[in-house]
This record gives C-alpha cells, structure tokens and sequence, in this order.
C-alpha cells in the first residue's frame, strides 16, 4: 500500500498506541522528515537525480550552486571552439588546489579542466573560462518531502517500510518507549534500508546484457558423494 500524509500518520499513532492528542500532526511531521533526511543521506536513489544546463560567463570562475543541490555527481563542458563540438568532463578537484592553479579570477584564461565546491553558495571552475561555454551539471536534489507532497512521494509509494520503521524509531524514542521495541524497530530500520540500498545502487544499475542475470549459488554435490 502505498502511502500517502494521512495514512502514514495515522499508521505511526496505531503502531504507537497513541493517539493525536499525544502524537500531534506537527510532532509526527517532524518524526516522517528527519526519518526521509537519515534516509537521504545513508542511500543514494535515482529518483533524486537532476540535470541543470546554463552558460560559464567569460572573465568568472564562479558558478551559483542550484537552490535544490545536495551533490555534486559530475560536471560536463561543451567545447565549441571545435568543430564538431567536443563535450569534456571537468575534473573534480579541492578549492585549494584552484587556488594554486589559478589565482587571478577575473581574468579569462581558457577551457575550464577542473572544478570543486568552494563554498554554501558556489562552486568553481579553473581555468577562468574565455568564452560562455555550456554546462551540464548532474546532481543529487534535494528530495520532495511527504509532509509538503501529502499524496506521496517516490519514498512512500515504493519504499513505505522503510519510511515507517524509520518513523517509528524517531516516534518510540520520542515516546520514551520500551528499549525492545527501539532495539526492534531499529533493526528493522537498518534491514529495510539495506534491501532499498541494494535496489537502488545495485540492481536498478546493472544490465542483463552486459552484467549478466543475478544468480545465487547453489549447493550441488558431485553424485558420488552421496
């Protein structure tokens, strides 16, 4: 089933045996998004995948970090001072070494090679780019919670134990409930997160055709064995 704002509230208060004159909408809210943010943060899933396109501008090293960005996957460059246009992925590299590499920004110098996060609000490109060269940025967004999305999001529609039991350990500790119940939940948290971790950065980026089908080894003694 999947679930959407009301039904995951009212699950968490049933599993709790308490109702919302205790577990208030607003106090069980804050269970569900620190539950989706742990989540978030333990396992990558291709449904937070982005792609932004802009333009360098010539003489500015500086690019402005999308609001929605948490990181950075790669960064792609089209280089059209060739013909055809030759696409080039830029370097990652750290702000200390942008500095050695470059260390007058305001001066156009040529194709960007490398790039890194510089702060909260920019990242950087070295050299300072001579022409408005276009690029890609692949990232990982920042993903829509359910508490602003109350019909569901991609976590709660196919992942609702995982998003529950994450729940449910942020409401028992809240509750100050019986260690076992934490302890279970928890465990059952980190069996949930495991099996969406496998799926989502393992199976859904495999091929058959190139990788082979999955296969579990099986246990075949010799005839003469037996």
């Amino acid at each position: 089933m999947a679930y959407a704002l009301t039904t995951l509230q009212t699950d968490i208060r049933n599993y709790t045996e308490v109702d919302s004159t205790v577990l208030s909408d607003s106090i069980v809210n804050t269970f569900i998004r620190n539950a989706e943010n742990k989540i978030y943060r333990e396992a990558d899933n291709d449904d937070n995948r982005f792609y932004d396109t802009s333009n360098l501008v010539i003489g500015n090293r500086y690019v402005t970090i999308p609001a929605d960005l948490r990181i950075i996957r790669y960064i792609q460059l089209a280089n059209t001072n060739v013909s055809p246009t030759v696409q080039v992925f830029l370097e990652s590299k750290d702000p200390s070494y942008m500095a050695e590499f470059y260390n007058t920004p305001s001066t156009s110098s040529g194709l960007p090679r490398y790039y890194a996060n510089w702060d909260a609000s920019y990242w950087v490109v070295a050299p300072t780019p001579d022409a408005q060269y276009e690029i890609t940025m692949a990232y990982v967004k920042q993903p829509t919670s359910i508490i602003t999305d109350t019909a569901g999001t991609y976590l709660s529609n196919k992942y609702q134990d995982l998003l529950l039991y994450g729940s449910l350990v942020n409401a028992y500790g809240y509750l100050k409930g019986p260690a076992d119940l934490i302890q279970y939940y928890t465990q059952a948290y980190q069996v949930a997160l495991q099996s969406y971790a496998i799926e989502q950065q393992g199976r859904r980026r495999r091929d058959e055709y190139q990788d082979g089908v999955i296969r579990t080894p099986l246990k075949s003694p010799f005839p003469s064995t037996y």
